[in-house]
């Protein structure tokens, strides 16, 4: 059986006929920029949140970059960010002209450890930005204390956790300002390129929505020097259509994610990811660690499971960063993690049977110390099945 990593198809098969009124809404329109199909998405999706304000942008990275402009952010400023994430995250600080300066995470949640924050703190730094990974949030309360304590602003990376929870609240409004990405393959997904801003401050959306749009809140009225970044009303109605089944399509996602766990947990030579008491994640990702790693991804291959590597390559070791002073020094976690990770097959419209497939191929990759029986017992599945 071939295991797609991730099938995009079928997703926009399963709500076809609504995207496609949706694009037809909009080519009807003869309205292309901005507008109501912008607004309309931004209350709902601000909502959604549990935010006050939504702020459209045309992508992940220029939310994150736009955010920390808007904060003022600057040449001579630092920034707190995870030495283990996608390097969107560092590139923002870079391109606000700040400087990054990495955390080492948590090994059991992938995410930045609070109790290694404030070593990394100078006169200099101005935010926080820690990053729900995979799906999974950071731990958010002794973060914002310790921002508190050193008045700092807290700018959430949210690109991998759309409905994530935090103690019971949704990821989008537990910072100062938190970031989204809708690439395609995001748990809210866009047919192209688009991202988003939520925060509850009135003068930060402000900024944001002045930046996005040259830098103008009436054409020709230039009042800051600004950026062309604004979600585009396509992807924004094809949003709303997708924003409908999120949670729907995330609770596939837990189902498939409880699914690994059960059948994964008891493989020799293989690391299941842990959940946090405090943490509703959404699994964007499904991320086991493996010191064989290599074996299994071609093992898995060859069986016709695709996989990926959420990732191969740390922001301080790639070669935009490798040579910053300031970025210098050990970051040993984030490099096991890179040379350890694995992402299994996880989106919405997986069936079962090809969960239990993959489940079933790692088993055979890296369960040869069990036996036929252990493998075969009735028990295991009787959950599941």
């Amino acid at each position: 059986m071939r295991v797609p990593f991730l099938d995009l198809q079928a997703a926009t098969a399963e709500i076809r006929h609504e995207l496609d009124a949706a694009w037809d809404r909009v080519a009807t329109s003869g309205w292309y920029i901005l507008g109501a199909e912008v607004e309309a998405f931004e209350a709902e999706w601000a909502a959604y949140c549990e935010a006050k304000h939504a702020i459209g942008v045309g992508n992940g990275l220029d939310a994150l970059t736009l955010t920390l402009i808007a904060l003022g952010v600057g040449p001579g400023d630092e920034v707190i960010v995870p030495s283990n994430t996608y390097i969107a995250t560092w590139l923002a600080v870079s391109h606000a002209g700040a400087t990054p300066i990495p955390v080492e995470p948590d090994e059991t949640t992938f995410t930045m450890d609070p109790s290694k924050i404030e070593a990394a703190i100078t006169l200099r730094t101005r935010v926080i930005l820690p990053v729900h990974l995979y799906g999974h949030p950071a731990d958010m309360d002794p973060i914002l204390a310790i921002a508190a304590r050193h008045r700092l602003k807290v700018v959430e990376d949210a690109a991998q956790a759309h409905g994530a929870r935090y103690k019971g609240r949704r990821v989008g409004s537990i910072g100062d300002v938190t970031c989204w990405s809708f690439y395609p393959g995001k748990n809210l997904g866009a047919l192209g390129d688009a991202g988003a801003v939520t925060t509850s401050d009135g003068s930060i959306a402000d900024g944001i929505r002045l930046l996005r749009n040259y830098g103008s809140r009436v054409k020709y009225s230039n009042e800051v020097i600004g950026y062309n970044s604004r979600l585009d009303p396509l992807q924004a109605a094809l949003l709303r259509v997708k924003l409908r089944v999120l949670d729907q399509w995330n609770s596939r996602r837990r189902e498939i994610a409880d699914l690994y766990k059960h059948e994964l947990s008891a493989i020799p030579l293989l690391e299941v990811p842990e959940v946090a008491a405090w943490a509703g994640p959404v699994w964007h990702q499904y991320v086991v660690r493996s010191n064989s790693r290599m074996l299994l991804m071609s093992a898995l291959l060859e069986s016709g499971v695709e996989t990926l590597i959420h990732y191969p390559v740390p922001p301080h070791k790639s070669k935009a960063y490798g040579a910053a002073a300031a970025c210098g020094g050990d970051f040993p976690i984030a490099e096991r993690l890179s040379k350890s990770v694995l992402s299994l097959p996880m989106y919405p419209q997986l069936l079962r049977t090809s969960a239990a497939c993959v489940a079933r191929s790692v088993d055979s990759a890296l369960g040869c110390e069990r036996t036929e029986a252990e493998r075969r017992n009735p028990a295991r599945n009787s959950e599941l099945w």
